[in-house]
């Protein structure tokens, strides 16, 4: 069990000694302590899986959704797919220390710009009590220090996992301060106004919660809103991929940020895909809603407007019949929230068009939007999938968990010997 009696701002201030000290380790310690998290991760499997299930239990009581359920439920398989996420950040080149740009300005004036850790992230997240690892491993990875608040229907598991890694690092280089974790609402507010000493927070969670914590910090925020995404079925879409494709985008995990929830399908090929997706669609218990179009080829209910803008996390479908490809993209960027875009098609001028014009983070052709994960992505782990047009934008792993400083070292040089008249010349020679 993770308890303290510190305030708030005493924990977010032990939070930046301990990640200053975190960005003096080697890249082998960090490692060693990364490598100690996974191995009492895996020690601790029953204790880990016995609290999540009283918190699976307590959650059915109060009824929460299918979604946050399923994101809630930290399975073995689940667990032990995020302790191998650990290992794999641990096999991840270090970010920091990076020399970007070493560049010569005049002889003996050097300038180099090199990557360096952040800080301190607060990390807000529903449910998903295995993005609670992969945060910590990215953090601890980055040089970070990390402050996680995990809504209250994962309290238990969070406490045991985080009480796990702190016993872990306290075998290391590493001072358990590093990753801290908060129980109540009310510390969410607080963490909101804590911008002398956290430097990023990543929310991870509904429109309404996300939109709450921009409006309402000085911090800057990462993160994504709603997961709105959709598969475009082009009038040249193999059939047979675009069934598989449909089926998995939709099925594979329905609660996830990256699964489809609308379906738009050129009217050249709907009369003959629609009933044969419908049918692999309804083998899967996903309820189907269409527009007046679909509605004449399949049996389905009604779509509305707030179906185009719904994100459903659940085994519900919205489907149109689209005239054009410029109608499907219109569609997606008016509906869209910027997350991950598909095409099907055997048209590689139709993709091309598709992916150049169509404004999300990710855009696909020919696969499955589940595909949209920093796993899946070689980046190890994820803390979050960022909608934002500025950088990091998609999956963000330890790339965006970094940013850089510049370093410029001379002998007695100053800025008088470059003005004036006799203004002397800047070599800016790149030294590779």
């Amino acid at each position: 069990m993770v308890t303290t009696s510190l305030s708030l701002t005493e924990i977010a201030r032990n939070t930046r000694t301990a990640a200053r000290q975190l960005a003096t380790l080697s890249t082998d310690e960090c490692n060693a302590a990364i490598e100690a998290i996974a191995q009492a991760l895996e020690s601790a499997t029953p204790e880990i899986l016995m609290a999540n299930e009283a918190d699976c239990q307590a959650a059915q009581q109060e009824s929460i959704s299918q979604a946050l359920y399923a994101r809630l439920k930290l399975s073995a398989t689940k667990l032990k797919a995020g302790i191998e996420g650990v290992r794999d950040v641990k096999k991840l080149s270090d970010p920091v220390g990076t020399v970007q740009i070493h560049r010569e300005l005049d002889t003996g004036l050097v300038l180099k710009r090199i990557t360096c850790s952040l800080g301190v992230l607060g990390v807000i997240f529903e449910a998903r009590p295995d993005a609670l690892i992969q945060i910590t491993s990215l953090a601890i990875k980055s040089g970070n220090g990390v402050i996680l608040k995990a809504g209250k229907e994962a309290t238990k598991t969070c406490q045991a996992l985080v009480s796990i890694i702190h016993k872990a690092l306290a075998e290391t280089k590493v001072h358990p301060d590093v990753v801290q974790l908060l129980t109540t609402r009310e510390e969410i507010r607080a963490l909101l106004d804590l911008d002398e000493y956290v430097d990023l927070i990543i929310p991870r969670g509904s429109n309404a919660f996300v939109r709450y914590i921009q409006n309402n910090t000085k911090i800057p925020v990462l993160g994504h809103a709603d997961g709105i995404c959709h598969l475009y079925i082009d009038r040249s879409a193999n059939l047979e991929k675009a069934i598989s494709i449909t089926v998995d985008s939709k099925t594979q995990y329905p609660a996830a940020c990256n699964a489809i929830e609308t379906l738009l399908v050129h009217q050249d090929i709907a009369p003959e895909f629609l009933p044969l997706v419908a049918e692999a669609l309804f083998s899967k218990q996903v309820e189907l809603r269409g527009d007046a179009m679909t509605q004449k080829l399949i049996q389905v209910s009604a779509a509305t407007e707030e179906d185009w803008l719904t994100e459903y996390s659940d085994l519900i479908l919205s489907v149109k019949v689209v005239e054009s490809l410029n109608e499907a993209i219109a569609h997606i960027n008016t509906y869209g929230s910027k997350h991950t875009e598909a095409i099907v098609t055997e048209d590689e001028q139709a993709a091309e068009i598709f992916c150049s014009q169509v404004d999300a983070a990710g855009v696909f052709q020919n696969c499955s939007t589940r595909f949209a994960d920093g796993f899946r992505y070689g980046f190890g782990a994820e803390v979050g999938i960022s909608t934002q047009k500025m950088p990091p934008r998609g999956p963000v792993g330890l790339e965006g968990l970094v940013t850089y400083k510049y370093q410029l070292i001379g002998d007695g040089h100053i800025v008088a010997t470059y003005a004036g008249d006799d203004a002397k010349p800047f070599t800016h020679k790149d030294l590779g």
